[in-house]
């Protein structure tokens, strides 16, 4: 029964995985498709290869998730397996509802929520310091980083070049557009593929195949990987047109600093932080920072508004619904 427990948590876990790949496609390749730098096709492809690249670059962000969000050494493993469950269904169930609503909301926080749900509803020891360290102050602090920088780079550009022949400058950050699009899907690999490996580890040590404290092994990395990247390439053109449009009108001097900014804190924190923070909050707010450029009122604050909501609410209602699973579940299975 655990056995079986175990492939299905793994099988979530990977399911999971497809759809942060095709919920947060439009993170590393939105601005570029709109400045028309890339085709969407391109874009897709390039980001598929480069999240797969970027899974395989770091294991810091997996061992936050598979060890400082929630403790399952005080339950049987049938129960810390169905806790594991519960979480990525509820983190599933909320990816898949922002997806439908075209709302760019975060897949790192749906499962960090899924989880602490799960282990709330559990009775389980949840790591608030950690979770507080870790999710909370860099939830807060990656947006305001993201814009500020943006804000600042950008005006810095726009003052190198303020003598510069437009039509020749914008060919050429177009042309900068595909490296700083292919270091957003690094970085988008390098922090969201590694939530996965995370959770996968979290079942393999609850199943008694692992114990804390172990590496990664080898094939978990390529399963997490392939299959972030496999849901890249599939594409999320919901929430890339909110992205790439509904925020703001992008050119492609402005895609060039929203990436490569964003780009330059998801490798931050994974690196120095070993924060599993939000590729959508980054680079949603780096993009309104180089709007901001322009004037406020080019930032459609409405949009953001409504992104800002998706953000606030993402946690708890991944929670919620990770604990009434969990409370169905639980009875049936243990």
């Amino acid at each position: 029964m655990e056995l079986a427990l175990v492939i299905v948590v793994v099988a979530f876990a990977l399911g999971f995985d497809y759809t942060n790949g095709f919920h947060d496609a439009a993170n590393a390749i939105a601005t570029s498709v709109s400045t028309r730098a890339l085709t969407p096709r391109a874009a897709l492809i390039m980001a598929a290869v480069f999240n797969l690249v970027g899974a395989l670059l770091g294991t810091q962000v997996a061992t936050t998730i598979a060890e400082d969000i929630i403790s399952i050494s005080s339950v049987s493993s049938q129960e810390a397996l169905i806790i594991v469950l519960s979480g990525l269904i509820g983190a599933i169930t909320w990816n898949l509802i922002t997806w439908r609503l075209g709302l760019p909301s975060s897949s790192t926080h749906a499962l960090i929520g899924g989880l602490t749900g799960a282990g709330i509803a559990a009775q389980v020891t949840v790591y608030w310091s950690a979770i507080l360290d870790k999710v909370v102050i860099p939830m807060i602090l990656s947006p305001v980083v993201g814009f500020s920088l943006a804000f600042a780079l950008m005006v810095g550009v726009l003052w190198l070049v303020r003598n510069s022949a437009p039509a020749r400058t914008m060919r050429r950050f177009r042309l900068a557009q595909t490296a700083s699009a292919a270091a957003m899907a690094l970085g988008h690999g390098l922090q969201d593929a590694q939530k996965t490996m995370g959770v996968i580890m979290l079942a393999l040590i609850a199943g008694g195949f692992y114990t804390q404290g172990d590496s990664i092994p080898l094939w978990v990395k390529l399963s997490a990987a392939t299959a972030i990247s496999l849901g890249t390439y599939s594409g999320g053109w919901r929430i890339m047109r909110t992205l790439g449009r509904k925020v703001i009108e992008l050119d492609p001097a402005r895609g060039f600093v929203a990436e490569s900014v964003a780009a330059s804190v998801l490798y931050a924190s994974a690196y120095w932080l070993h924060a599993p923070i939000s590729t959508t909050h980054t680079i949603t707010s780096a993009i309104m920072g180089v709007g901001a450029t322009k004037r406020l009122s080019a930032v459609r604050w409405g949009v953001a508004g409504n992104i800002g909501v998706a953000w606030v609410l993402t946690i708890p209602m991944a929670a919620l619904v990770a604990a009434c699973v969990y409370w169905i579940l639980n009875p049936i299975l243990a």
